[in-house]
C-alpha cells in the first residue's frame, strides 16, 4: 500500500516537535505525499532487549518502484536507525537470533526469495536456502539458534526439492496453459491454487538443506492466512503450525483451522485444537508449559470475536484467559517471564494496547491508539507501531507503567510543511437508538463561516472499521485535502463497539446498517459548514456494495465512486473464493430455501432501475473476492439506462490498488470524477 529527508530525534523533543507539526504547516497534503510517505513496518525486537529491527520502504514517485530495507534502531530511542540490509531487491522479515547476536531474514536480492542470515555487528549476509519456489514469510528463529523455519510452496507428489524444480520448469515449458481444476479453492485472493501447497519448511542456520516437515495435500499454512502461523517450541523440539485438514473441498467454505504439532525432524502431526472454528496464531510459553492460541467460537464466520485459550502441553486441558470485558484479541505477545499477555484489540474506533496476565484476569489498557499493531515484547516494555488518521506509521516503546516513547520518525520532513487538520469524533442515534460513531474531518484552511462539499466514505468488511489509524490508499487526510469535508461512519458491522454491534450486520446488509448511515449523513447535513445540496458517496468492497444499494434507493447524492463493490449477490456467491463469507452473511448458498430470499432481497442489481446518480466504477482483473464481472455488471446496466458512468479495470490489482503509479492514476481519476459531478 518515497523517498524523504529522515529526521530522528529522541524523548520528550520527539514529542514536541510530532506536537508542534501541524501547528507550523502551510500546505495542504498531496497525492504525492501519500505515494512517498517512508513505509515503517515488521518491528521485530532483539530478545536482549536492545535492539529493534524493522523494514523501512521507499518508493521512486517517477517509476513507481518500492524498495525494501531493514534498519535497526536501539529500543531505548537513544540514536538514529541505520542500515542493517539494502540492495536493489526487497529485504524484509527480520528476525533475531537467540542470542541477539544474528538476524535472519528474506532477501530478494538474488531474484527469488531466499533465507539470509547476517551478523548484527555487521560483515556479509550468508544465504541458507536456495529453494526453487523461494520462500515466504513467517521466519521464525528456533530458541536454540539453530534453525529457521518459514513456508514454501510445493507439488503435494513431490518428496524432494529436485522434484519440485522439474515440475515448475515442466510446467514453464508447456506451450498449453491449460488450468484442470480438480477441487476448491482453486484460486485465493490473487493467485490461482490449482497445483500448488504451503508447507512449513526447516532450514539449519548452518546452510543444511531445508526439510519440509508437512508434506501432503493440505496448505500450511493456509494461504492468505500466513501471518504468525510457525511457532517453535522452548526446546526447539516441535513446532506448532496452522492448517485446515477437514477435507479438500471444504476449505473453501469451513473455517476450521487448527493448530497442530510436528517434531522439527519431520514425523507424524498431532493436533492440539478440536474448535470447530477458526484457531490461528498458536505461540509458546518460553517457560514451555503451555501453548497460546488465538480462537473463535462459531464455525463460518470469520468475524467472530477472537479470545485467548491456553493449552497445557503436559494434559491438554484448555483454558480461556477472559472473556469479559467484550475485547477481540487481534495480535498478542507472551512476556519473556511468561507471566503476562500484551495484545491488541479494536476499541472505539482505535487500536488500543492491553496486558493481562496469562493466568487469567481483566485486562489493563498500557498504551491508546491510534491504531497501534505488530507488537513485540521484552522484560518490562514492548515496541510497536502506531499510526493515526493524520500520521504515518511509527515505531514506539510502550513501558508496563504505560510510559510511550518515540523510536521513529520517518516522515516528519514533509508533515512539517503540511497543513493536516485534526478529525473529529462524533456519535449519533442509529438504528433502535444504538449509538453510531463517526469521524468528520475538514478540509485545510477551513473557514467555519463557508459551506463545503462534502463526500460520506464507507468502509469495507462489511466487518471493518474507520479508525484513527493512517491508510496507503483510501487516505481520509488526503481526501480532505480535496476541500471536501470527509463523513467516515462505523455503522452496523464495524469493529470495535462489541461483538453484538458487529453481528448484527449479518443477513441484514441493507437493513440496520443502512438506517445507521443514513442517521450519520442526516447528522452532518446539520451541521452548519456542510453543504447539503452537494455531497458525494464512495465506498470500496462491502463499502462499495452500499454505494451500489443506497443510489439504487435514494438520488440525494450528487456523484458516486464504487470501488470493488458487490452488485449482484446470486453471483457474486459462486463466483467468490472464500464460500465461508457469503454462506454465513447470506444463510446458506444461493440454491438453499433458507438463503435464497436474503441474497433476493438484499441485492443492488435488484434496484439499479432507479440509479440516475453519476457513477464511476472501479475494479480489478486479479480480484478474487469480489471478481471483476460484478463491476462490469454494473457499469452495463448504467450505461443500458443512461447514467453517467465510467469504469476503471486494473488488470494487474487484486482487491487493492497498491502500485504506486496504478494508485495515482486511481486517486487522479476518482478525485476528477467527483469534481465533475459534486458541483
Amino acid at each position: 500500500m518515497k523517498s524523504s529527508t529522515r529526521s530522528i530525534a529522541t524523548g520528550l523533543s520527539i514529542l514536541i516537535f510530532a506536537s508542534t507539526v501541524v501547528a507550523q504547516s502551510t500546505k495542504p497534503m498531496t497525492l504525492d505525499d501519500l505515494l512517498g510517505v517512508v513505509r515503517v513496518t515488521e518491528p521485530a525486537l532483539s530478545p536482549d532487549g536492545r535492539l529493534v529491527a524493522y523494514v523501512r520502504t521507499t518508493t521512486d514517485l517517477q517509476s513507481g518502484k518500492r524498495n525494501a530495507d531493514i534498519y535497526t534502531v536501539p529500543s531505548d530511542g537513544s540514536s538514529a536507525p541505520k542500515l542493517f540490509a539494502g540492495g536493489d531487491g526487497p529485504q524484509h522479515s527480520p528476525r533475531f537470533s537467540p542470542d541477539s547476536r544474528q538476524i535472519a531474514f528474506i532477501s530478494e536480492t538474488d531474484g527469488g526469495a531466499q533465507v539470509y542470515v547476517a551478523a548484527v555487528s555487521g560483515g556479509a549476509p550468508k544465504k541458507i536456502t536456495t529453494l526453487s519456489a523461494g520462500v515466504q514469510p513467517p521466519l521464525v528463529f528456533s530458541p536454540n539458534g539453530r534453525m529457521v523455519a518459514f513456508v514454501s510452496d510445493v507439488f503435494p507428489a513431490c518428496a524432494d526439492e529436485a522434484c519440485n524444480k522439474s515440475h515448475a520448469e515442466a510446467l514453464a515449458k508447456d506451450p498449453v496453459k491449460m488450468r484442470r481444476l480438480t477441487t476448491l479453492m482453486f484460486r485465493h485472493w490473487n493467485e490461482w491454487r490449482d497445483t500448488q501447497r504451503h508447507h512449513v519448511f526447516v532450514a539449519d542456520v548452518d546452510g543444511s538443506a531445508a526439510r519440509d516437515v508437512t508434506p501432503g495435500e493440505f496448505d500450511a499454512p493456509p494461504h492468505n492466512y500466513e501471518e504468525e502461523t510457525i511457532a517453535f517450541s522452548p526446546d526447539s523440539r516441535e513446532i506448532a503450525f496452522v492448517s485446515k485438514r477437514d477435507g479438500r473441498d471444504t476449505e473453501a467454505w469451513s473455517t476450521n483451522m487448527d493448530v497442530w504439532t510436528v517434531p522439527v525432524t519431520g514425523g507424524d502431526l498431532h493436533k492440539v485444537t478440536a474448535n470447530p472454528a477458526a484457531d490461528q496464531t498458536p505461540v509458546y510459553a518460553p517457560d514451555g508449559r503451555s501453548l497460546v492460541v488465538r480462537s473463535q467460537r462459531r464455525a463460518g464466520f470469520e468475524s467472530d470475536r477472537w479470545y485467548l485459550d491456553v493449552y497445557d502441553r503436559q494434559t491438554g486441558a484448555k483454558r480461556t484467559v477472559f472473556t469479559s470485558p467484550d475485547l477481540s484479541i487481534d495480535e498478542f505477545k507472551i512476556s519473556p517471564d511468561s507471566a503476562s499477555i500484551w495484545f491488541t484489540a479494536h476499541q472505539d474506533a482505535h487500536v488500543n494496547l492491553f496486558a493481562v496476565p496469562l493466568a487469567g484476569g481483566t485486562p489493563r489498557r498500557v498504551a491508546t491508539g491510534g491504531n497501534i499493531t505488530a507488537i513485540d515484547v521484552a522484560p518490562g516494555f514492548a515496541v510497536f507501531m502506531k499510526s493515526t488518521l493524520t500520521s504515518p506509521p511509527d515505531l514506539f516503546r510502550a513501558s508496563v507503567d504505560g510510559q510511550v516513547q518515540t523510536l521513529t520518525s520517518e516522515n516528519a520532513s514533509w508533515r512539517r510543511d503540511r497543513t493536516i487538520p485534526e478529525p473529529e469524533s462524533r456519535t449519533v442515534a442509529g438504528a433502535n437508538g444504538t449509538p453510531v460513531q463517526y469521524w468528520v474531518l475538514k478540509p485545510p484552511g477551513f473557514d467555519p463561516s463557508k459551506k463545503y462539499k462534502t463526500m460520506l466514505l464507507i468502509h469495507g468488511g462489511p466487518q471493518g472499521a474507520w479508525n484513527d489509524a493512517w491508510s496507503n490508499r483510501w487516505n481520509l487526510s488526503l481526501w480532505a485535502a480535496q476541500g471536501w469535508v470527509i463523513v467516515a461512519p462505523n455503522p452496523r458491522g464495524s469493529f470495535g463497539f462489541g461483538q453484538k454491534f458487529v453481528d448484527e450486520i449479518t443477513q441484514d446488509w441493507g437493513g440496520k446498517v443502512m438506517d445507521d448511515i443514513d442517521a450519520v449523513v442526516n447528522a452532518a447535513t446539520k451541521l452548519p459548514y456542510v453543504d447539503a445540496a452537494h455531497m458525494g458517496i464512495a465506498g470500496a468492497s462491502y463499502g462499495g456494495y452500499a454505494v451500489d444499494w443506497i443510489i439504487g434507493h435514494t438520488n440525494r447524492f450528487k456523484v458516486a465512486v464504487s470501488h470493488d463493490g458487490v452488485f449482484n449477490l446470486e453471483s457474486m456467491a459462486l463466483a467468490t473464493e472464500e464460500l465461508w463469507f457469503t454462506e454465513w452473511e447470506f444463510g446458506g448458498p444461493p440454491w438453499s430455501e433458507k438463503a435464497r430470499t436474503q441474497y433476493e432481497r438484499f441485492s443492488p442489481h435488484r434496484f439499479v432501475n432507479n440509479v440516475k446518480t453519476p457513477t464511476l466504477v472501479i475494479t480489478s482483473e486479479l480480484d478474487f473476492r469480489v471478481p471483476v464481472d460484478q463491476g462490469l455488471q454494473l457499469l452495463t446496466a448504467l450505461r443500458r439506462q443512461g447514467v453517467p458512468s465510467e469504469a476503471l479495470v486494473f488488470p494487474d490489482e487484486d482487491h487493492f490498488v497498491s502500485k504506486a503509479l496504478n494508485s495515482k492514476r486511481w486517486h487522479e481519476s476518482v478525485f476528477d470524477w467527483i469534481r465533475r459531478y459534486i458541483e
